[in-house]
């Protein structure tokens, strides 16, 4: 390969490689720029729990006297707690519990969960979303009323 001299190579080098660093820095910069955006969006709408009881009487489902869980009226005392509830309505078949993430609405639907099967009379239909959301239901709907509910809450996005 033959060599270059001194002040070609120097102007090549000069010029040549900052193009090609502006190029590769802008790549990256892009590149960030696109994570971030699609790091930051979501799928589903993350709703309060009265939104949902809101969004459940839209689709045609039972919800009365639907009362929103203060930290004032919380009978089990866990609206805000660590891996609780942060949002919470009650009405006449049940109610929607609305926690952070989904991990922590499994847990507390498994934890509901076992006491009804140590306890039948006290069992109910829970059902968790993707968005981290727990509609429990009062055992007394029959099946296929708690499928209505099932579907519509599902459907909610």
């Amino acid at each position: 390969m033959t060599k270059l001299p001194n002040n070609i190579q120097l102007y090549l080098e000069e010029h040549l490689g900052g193009i090609i660093m502006k190029k590769i820095l802008s790549i990256l910069l892009c590149s960030l720029l696109l994570f971030t955006i699609v790091g930051c969006g979501s799928s589903a709408k993350k709703y309060t729990a009265e939104e949902y009881g809101n969004k459940l009487k839209d689709a045609g489902v039972t919800i009365e006297n639907m009362e929103v869980t203060t930290t004032e009226n919380d009978k089990n005392q866990l609206l805000g707690r660590p891996n609780q509830y942060t949002s919470k309505v009650t009405f006449t078949n049940g109610s929607i519990e609305v926690f952070a993430n989904k991990e922590d609405a499994t847990n507390r639907k498994e934890y509901i969960d076992n006491i009804g099967k140590k306890m039948p009379l006290v069992a109910e239909y829970n059902y968790v979303n993707d968005t981290g959301a727990l509609l429990r239901l009062d055992k007394k709907l029959n099946p296929d009323e708690a499928k209505k509910y099932e579907d519509a809450f599902m459907k909610i996005k």
